[in-house]
């Protein structure tokens, strides 16, 4: 790169910096929470029927994951969750949802009781298009209201464990947009 290079004009990328927002989140931004930065993988749907929608960003910085979800409702609800070992939730639990239909109403999970809070179905949109998958869910809470424990369905056996907490929006900063080619 010659010294007149540092002249040229850039492409614009069409992004203002009102743009960059934790909504507006794309494949490829950085961002940072919690001390690290983040590189957004994935943006995924689910859809629970009439009009009612949550977005996940699935987070990775250098030796962990996160998905950050957002609820809209009158105002976002923002929350942030991390896969957890399904078997570690009690060695009797698939069998006893695959049987009765439903988790019981209590989970002792790394010796915090969560209490079953709702459930319901819909669809997931992996990079929030395409043909949706169906699944279950099972949301639960601790006595505190200040950590929760999902458990989700996907086909006859297929179980998975999440373990999150509520997060604000301005926890979040620095967002960068995806990298673009130089030309």
């Amino acid at each position: 790169m010659g010294w007149k290079d540092l002249f040229k004009k850039k492409k614009s990328t069409g992004l203002s910096l009102t743009d960059l927002t934790l909504s507006n989140l794309g494949p490829g931004y950085y961002l940072d929470y919690d001390m690290k930065t983040w590189c957004v993988e994935a943006c995924h749907m689910y859809d629970w029927g009439e009009g009612d929608r949550t977005y996940e960003w699935q987070l990775v910085s250098h030796d962990d994951t996160l998905y950050l979800e957002r609820e809209p409702d009158d105002e976002d609800h923002w929350s942030v969750s991390r896969k957890v070992p399904f078997g570690k939730l009690g060695e009797d639990l698939k069998s006893q949802i695959m049987e009765r239909g439903d988790p019981p109403n209590e989970i002792i999970y790394e010796g915090t009781a969560y209490y079953l809070e709702g459930s319901g179905g819909g669809q997931f949109y992996k990079d929030g298009k395409g043909d949706g998958r169906d699944l279950l869910t099972w949301d639960y809470v601790d006595e505190s209201g200040k950590q929760y424990l999902t458990i989700e369905q996907w086909g006859e056996a297929d179980f998975e464990a999440a373990l999150g907490y509520p997060v604000a929006e301005y926890q979040f900063d620095n967002i960068l947009p995806a990298g673009e080619a130089d030309d």
